[in-house]
């Protein structure tokens, strides 16, 4: 939780090709990582190409983005310790609802359930 103070800054670019890597390791697709980023954000493919290339901060990605899912309430589970449910500042709890459900892909869950 120590970094949590750093996240706002990081380059959503930098992240992405982890995301991306944490899945292909346990033999998910950069299609699947691409869908739920849309799926919680509300960006088009086109859209979410566009901010890897403009090099937005999570701070600006999260901003930027057309509408964040209705359902992202019903994300629940713990991010390096912390509930995400629980986070108070609305930015960080965006940005862990992200790495929750990059964590469920990496586990096998399937589209379906990790798209509420």
């Amino acid at each position: 939780m120590n970094n949590d103070h750093r996240i706002p800054r990081m380059p959503f670019s930098k992240v992405y090709p982890l995301y991306i890597a944490k899945a292909e390791r346990k033999q998910r697709t950069k299609a699947e990582v691409d869908q739920i980023i849309c799926w919680l954000t509300g960006y088009s493919a086109n859209e979410l190409q566009r901010q890897i290339a403009i090099d937005n901060d999570f701070e600006a990605f999260f901003n930027e983005a057309p509408a964040l899912h209705p359902n992202c309430s019903l994300i629940k589970g713990t991010v390096c310790g912390v509930r995400v449910e629980d986070i108070a500042d609305p930015l960080i709890q965006k940005v862990r609802y992200l790495d929750k459900l990059i964590d469920e892909l990496a586990k096998g869950k399937t589209l379906e359930k990790i798209l509420r």
